[in-house]
């Protein structure tokens, strides 16, 4: 009885994690879970904006407090929440380990300021206008909304491809800055003691000329420092096109991968299946001509051992023979994409576990097999060289070629 009543407690806290999730839609209750965290969000943010303003103030100050008390409310139960499902998060961790995980990740940060510096006054009173700043931190949750939209996620998926490229960028900017600092207290520190009286007091110079047009209270007088600071100006622009262009580069092919994706499923209009003959299938010692294949179904390829034979009408199939057949994909039925990824040493997928896969949140990994294994694809599942990765993906009929 007891085991039982642990079971059904796994079972609710997995489906918890299911609707607190993001991008698990596969049940209404989680799609609703979804919009009712989004629009309390913006509900919370748009009331905070609206308490700035005296005369709204002043005419709705009761409503917006009612709201604000509530969306809050619903953040505090919402990171209650992911506190419970932690262990379904992090399933390789013990659940202890896996909420402290959660608790000290960023968006574990984020979820506690959006609902508990609104609580602190009630227990310190004499604080509340610190409380009330770091309130301000809940427009971070923001974020969430960019990981329910694969449109949107594009921006995080750039940031962190460009990673290394924008820290060496960074690196390099933030050298030019202290060159440029030293170099202009070498120049003018005789000129201007006051405005240039260390080494490093010639950053906020540098900062604003090099990253923006100049501020205007701090500017060389000499004529060697004005020569000093044309030519920073003019290596600032190069530097700030730097991380510009990287960024830009990054959305031009991110974009274009996803272009490709769809419209290379939406050019080809045959689906391919593998299956390895055994000893006991009635295909085995047929011919191909003898298969008696349904309308519209072919045999591309047979790979027989380490070499892959040409499915002539006379080939004859033999134990162990793998066959790849191909049939029309549906067009006027709903549309299923189900295929099959071999990993391969240059694949992206080498190496990268199932939860860090750049694919659409309406794709799912049913299964992986590795060495004939099959094996649960987790989300903390790293792919490695030569798994054969089994992926189902969702589409819309009216949608078919924008939805992948």
């Amino acid at each position: 009885m007891k085991e039982s009543t642990v079971v059904r407690a796994r079972k609710i806290q997995k489906k918890l994690y299911n609707m607190v999730a993001v991008g698990v839609v596969d049940e209404p209750l989680n799609q609703l879970y979804d919009i009712i965290s989004t629009v309390a969000l913006l509900v919370n943010l748009v009331s905070i904006i609206l308490m700035t303003f005296d005369n709204i103030m002043a005419r709705y100050r009761e409503l917006l407090l009612d709201l604000e008390a509530i969306t809050v409310a619903f953040f505090a139960v919402d990171y209650a929440l992911r506190i419970i499902t932690a262990r379904y998060l992090y399933p390789t961790q013990k659940p202890g380990r896996a909420i402290l995980m959660y608790v000290f990740s960023f968006s574990g940060i984020i979820d506690l300021l959006s609902f508990f510096p609104y609580y602190l006054p009630v227990v310190f009173p004499y604080g509340a206008a610190v409380f009330r700043i770091i309130r301000v931190a809940r427009i971070l949750r923001l974020f969430r909304i960019n990981a329910y939209y694969d449109s949107m996620s594009v921006i995080t998926e750039v940031l962190k491809r460009k990673r290394k490229q924008l820290l060496s960028s960074v690196f390099i900017i933030s050298v030019l800055l202290l060159a440029s600092s030293l170099c202009m207290y070498s120049l003018e520190h005789e000129a201007q003691p006051d405005k240039f009286s260390n080494a490093l007091s010639g950053i906020w110079w540098a900062t604003s000329t090099l990253l923006t047009v100049g501020y205007g209270d701090v500017y060389p007088v000499t004529v060697a420092g004005k020569i000093a600071g044309i030519i920073i100006s003019f290596l600032g622009v190069g530097m700030v096109a730097i991380p510009t262009g990287i960024i830009s580069a990054g959305f031009v092919e991110q974009y274009s991968k996803l272009k490709r994706m769809g419209e290379l499923d939406a050019e080809f209009d045959i689906q391919f299946i593998k299956i390895v003959l055994k000893k006991e299938d009635q295909w085995v010692g047929k011919t191909i001509h003898e298969l008696e294949l349904p309308h519209g179904t072919i045999v591309a390829a047979i790979q027989r051992g380490n070499e892959t034979v040409l499915p002539r009408g006379n080939v004859k199939l033999r134990t162990g023979d793998t066959i790849i057949l191909g049939a029309e994909s549906l067009k006027d039925d709903q549309p299923v994409d189900l295929k099959e990824i071999v990993i391969n040493k240059e694949h992206e997928w080498n190496g990268v576990a199932i939860q860090d896969l750049d694919i659409s949140r309406k794709s799912y990994i049913i299964m992986v097999n590795r060495h004939g294994k099959s094996l649960i694809p987790r989300g903390s599942l790293v792919l490695t060289e030569g798994d054969h990765v089994i992926q189902y993906t969702k589409i819309s009929t009216s949608h078919y070629s924008e939805e992948l």
